[in-house]
């Protein structure tokens, strides 16, 4: 049964172990020369006593934190926890802990959290922010931690991008709003300064080109990834004359903005306007109407980025360009989309 002595340290693990504490040492570091019968005796006493290895004391014996950092844009965006969610689940499964950082865009907030991975000796940094921050990359890069990027990493040693594939699935859904006799196709776009927006407001124009649709421009708008975000850029939309009969967002919660104001406005949807989101965020399948969108999988983005960090980690000579690799997207069709009234 564990002790309650609040004071339980190494010495107590290896009065218990009957070995000395140098022997707990390294057994807890999971030093390969380590006597395996002593290193089982140490582990039970562990066990035995609750003790917690201090693993800031285990950092500087081994080198090693077993930290990763994690740099998001903001915690609101349902997207994110649950991207962050996955990247912890696999990082328990690999003995890694993590440290959360959310930005809020805010270049001072940026310099504070890169500032406190730094102190706690991250091993690797996957900085999902789906923009470029300088000072974020510098920082990092100068003390060689492994760094991966959303789309927007340089080719340079110790980084590693996930390329998204946006056109495929943003094609998937303009093809499948024009099979429904779609037309007048609109587009609410992320903030121009995000070159994740950028790249998903031009797949939807090479899409709409592809499919024989000849863009408005004044269907194209600009909004802010927020609720209220899409709920202003939708009110733009609808002054319109005609106005669209289906709209495609840059994010799933622009598109519940969208929603949102369609409800106020008496407007019917499917029926009346068909609405598509981008990400498949968890959330879209529990809306009424269920939301059709484009799948970026959080699941698999996480994975892909912890993957990337461990095997520079564990790379001994970096890749002189860095490590690429991809990330598709694809349509999910739910509730959200009808045939054109």
């Amino acid at each position: 049964m564990p002790t309650k002595n609040k004071t339980l340290d190494i010495h107590q693990v290896a009065k218990r172990a009957k070995v000395s504490t140098a022997t707990v040492s390294r057994a807890i570091n999971r030093i390969p020369t380590v006597n395996p019968a002593l290193a089982k005796r140490v582990w039970k006493a562990i066990d035995e006593l609750g003790y917690y290895p201090n693993t800031q004391a285990r950092a500087l014996v081994s080198g090693r934190s077993r930290i990763f950092g994690i740099v998001v844009s903001e915690l609101v965006n349902p997207f994110f926890p649950e991207m962050v969610q996955a990247f912890e689940s696999i990082a328990v499964e690999n003995q890694f802990e993590i440290l959360l950082a959310s930005t809020r865009n805010d270049p001072e907030q940026m310099k504070v959290s890169v500032r406190r991975m730094i102190e706690r000796r991250v091993e690797g940094v996957a900085i999902m922010t789906f923009g470029m921050e300088d000072v974020l990359l510098e920082d990092l890069r100068l003390r060689e931690i492994p760094l991966v990027f959303v789309d927007v990493g340089p080719q340079r040693p110790r980084v590693s991008n996930i390329r998204i594939d946006y056109q495929a699935g943003i094609r998937q859904a303009i093809e499948h709003l024009a099979s429904l006799g779609h037309k007048r196709i609109a587009f609410i776009a992320g903030p121009h300064t995000l070159k994740s927006a950028e790249a998903r407001r031009q797949a939807f124009l090479r899409s709409m080109e592809d499919a024989g649709l000849s863009g408005d421009p004044g269907l194209v708008v600009e909004g802010d990834h927020t609720l209220e975000g899409g709920r202003a850029a939708c009110a733009k939309l609808l002054a319109r004359k005609p106005r669209p009969t289906a709209v495609l967002c840059s994010n799933d919660l622009t598109a519940f903005g969208v929603m949102r104001k369609a409800y106020e406005d008496g407007i019917s949807i499917p029926r009346d306007l068909s609405v598509v989101g981008f990400d498949d965020i968890r959330l879209a399948q529990f809306i009424l109407p269920p939301l059709t969108t484009v799948r970026m999988s959080q699941a698999d983005l996480a994975r892909l980025a912890f993957q990337a960090l461990l095997a520079e980690v564990e790379r001994k000579t970096p890749l002189r360009d860095g490590y690429e690799t991809r990330l598709e997207t694809s349509l999910v069709v739910r509730e959200s989309t009808a045939a054109a009234g």
